[in-house]
């Protein structure tokens, strides 16, 4: 079952690969240039990466091809990723209310040398596009595109989703400040180095896949609906520590669903291999007014063998 979590947190965190330190929290200036309609948002503390070997192993383990993507691009934008950027944010968010379609837009903040990184362009023959008052270049051969909307923050991301982000940043469109529920979760978790917040829709996704066998009983159809929000945060400074909380609203729903993350657990501990088990030794269930939270913690050699382990490799291949 734990597989999954990580899957889940690894592939948004798409480039973690750190020993986080520091807090991510995000600009009102970034903020604004994230859509409203958000399914999933992850922030990263990108300075202090690359210290951990075990997040390193997680990330090329399991970032998929359309996300590698966004690391290849940011590369090749002009930036010194390890001196310029602080921190990364990534929004997954429906292009309208009425479309189940989604789109993901990336958010840089740090101190960012623009004149600099302009007249390189222009050297290159890298000519911008207009939307207003803002300049978009494009990010070499990789079809995507950026927008520096100030001097700390860059919006990145294929076409229509920046066109997306600086709709919303110059007040054409909602924004993720007018988005209550992920304005709420966020002061639970942005304090953290590496945290993320899904919507009702990607939660009751996430449980499903977590579930996996279990999902699918009538009891966790019985609540489905009534998981509401969902936000993790996960640490590689002293091992491994993942942190998921889930609001229901009711404690019916978090005491049922607990039940089956705690009966799918020992499901695992009963089939798994010696590995496994004890990687889901770490791993707590439990419920309490309304809200569900699931705390993972496992040594660096421990995660390292779970990585390497068949359920792992069955979860994410």
């Amino acid at each position: 079952m734990f597989s999954n979590l990580v899957r889940i947190s690894a592939v948004a965190a798409l480039v973690t690969a750190a020993a986080f330190a520091h807090a991510a929290q995000l600009s009102s200036d970034a903020r604004t240039a994230i859509p409203h309609d958000v399914q999933q948002l992850v922030v990263i503390d990108y300075r202090a990466m690359q210290n951990s070997s075990t997040a390193m192993q997680l990330r090329d383990r399991v970032m998929p091809p359309d996300l590698r993507q966004f690391d290849e691009a940011l590369q090749k934008s002009g930036l010194n990723e390890n001196h310029d950027v602080d921190q990364l944010a990534f929004a997954l968010f429906r292009t309208s209310e009425s479309s189940e379609d989604v789109a993901t837009v990336g958010i840089a903040q740090g101190q960012f040398s623009v004149p600099d990184i302009i007249a390189s362009f222009r050297k290159k023959g890298i000519k911008p596009s207009s939307i207003r008052n803002n300049k978009i270049y494009p990010m070499g051969k990789t079809g995507m595109v950026l927008c520096f909307v100030d001097q700390s923050t860059m919006v990145f991301g294929g076409t229509e989703a920046v066109k997306a982000a600086l709709e919303a940043r110059d007040g054409n469109a909602q924004s993720l400040l007018n988005n209550s529920t992920f304005m709420d979760a966020m002061r639970s978790v942005d304090s953290e180095p590496l945290w993320s917040i899904l919507d009702q829709k990607g939660t009751q996704t996430m449980m499903k896949q977590v579930l996996g066998e279990a999902g699918s009983v009538a009891d966790f159809e019985s609540v489905r609906k009534r998981l509401l929000v969902s936000w993790y945060t996960m640490d590689f400074q002293h091992g491994v520590k993942f942190d998921l909380s889930i609001s229901t609203g009711d404690s019916f729903a978090a005491a049922t669903i607990s039940s089956l993350l705690n009966a799918a657990v020992i499901y695992r501990k009963m089939s798994g291999s010696d590995t496994e088990k004890a990687a889901l030794s770490g791993t707590d269930v439990s419920s309490n007014s309304g809200k569900l939270a699931v705390h993972f913690a496992a040594s660096d050699a421990d995660f390292n063998s779970l990585l390497k382990s068949q359920l792992f490799q069955s979860v994410v291949k």
